[in-house]
């Protein structure tokens, strides 16, 4: 089993990675999605950060509130650490979950954590491979204004928030080019897949799998 991390800021084109991964037929543990299961309704994580930041976080119906719980994270590096510090480990042990299916089925599986802060919790060394999407964060900015409709200053705190390029790049085994068109970062996805492919015919033929 090949074991991949997955990351790129916000807007850097991650996502578009990550679908192309999945298509050519990686398996893909998506962190996000499961930071949104940690809190579903009725969860001992929508518990526990409602105690931490007031039944506000709420909607009327009961579910987390994520702009508002946003306004209150993104702008303050203390309430989002109190937040990381109950979203994080039930995501890491949910992800560990899916990890071992994904192997049970398939052995030889390619597993590809999506993490869009696998630097900001350190978890770079616990994968084979670290790919991170890169795209400058004025043009993250620009995205997040113009395609998300954004107001710029909360543009600017998302990015703000998150670690900075250099600290990705600093860990990446591949960078791929998230400026461009999203078809040239599938470009870059299937080059990358190639790559993979070739190594583990090479390891299967040195009788390393």
């Amino acid at each position: 089993m090949q074991r991949i991390g997955l990351t790129g800021g916000i807007a850097a084109g991650k996502s578009v990675a990550a679908r192309r991964l999945a298509a050519r037929g990686a398996v893909v543990v998506d962190h996000d999605v499961l930071a949104r299961e940690a809190v579903l309704p009725g969860s001992a994580g929508l518990d526990a950060v409602v105690e931490a930041f007031g039944p506000e976080v709420l909607t009327a119906d009961g579910v987390l509130d994520r702009p508002a719980l946003g306004r209150v994270v993104f702008s303050d590096p203390a309430a989002r650490a109190r937040l990381d510090a109950i979203v994080h480990p039930v995501v890491r042990r949910l992800a560990a979950e899916r990890e071992a299916a994904a192997a049970a089925a398939d052995p030889s599986a390619v597993v590809v954590h999506d993490i869009p802060l696998l630097v900001e919790t350190g978890q770079a060394d616990r994968f084979h491979l670290v790919v991170v999407v890169h795209a400058p964060a004025v043009l993250r900015v620009e995205r997040l204004v113009r395609l998300r409709g954004m107001e710029r200053s909360d543009a600017e705190a998302r990015v703000a928030a998150q670690a900075r390029d250099e600290a990705r790049l600093e860990v990446a085994d591949v960078v791929l080019d998230g400026t461009g068109q999203d078809a040239d970062l599938e470009r870059q996805v299937d080059d990358l897949w190639e790559r993979l492919a070739q190594e583990r015919d090479a390891e299967t033929g040195a009788g390393l799998t």
